[in-house]
């Protein structure tokens, strides 16, 4: 099923991504730093829902108390809601 999630403060400015039966299927950052989310995007495809928002979860950037990971972590936490 595909998703929207509209992030807060950091670069990226939405996320679109899709789950299938617990699995992330497809990750995209719209904004923020390319090839870094281009690369998280690769690597969470395949992965379960629960393993990325272990993994993801609390990562920071600059003062932010976010980061482009841990908004990914937030979206996929609110599928379970």
């Amino acid at each position: 099923m595909k998703h929207t999630y509209k992030t807060q403060r950091v670069c990226a400015h939405k996320i679109d991504f899709d789950v299938e039966d617990g699995v992330i299927q497809d990750v995209k950052f719209h904004g923020g730093c390319n090839g870094n989310l281009k690369g998280l995007s690769v690597l969470t495809r395949g992965m379960k829902v629960e393993d990325a928002i272990e993994k993801l979860s609390g990562l920071t950037c600059d003062n932010r108390g976010t980061s482009c990971p841990d908004q990914l972590a937030i979206a996929l936490s609110q599928l379970s809601k």
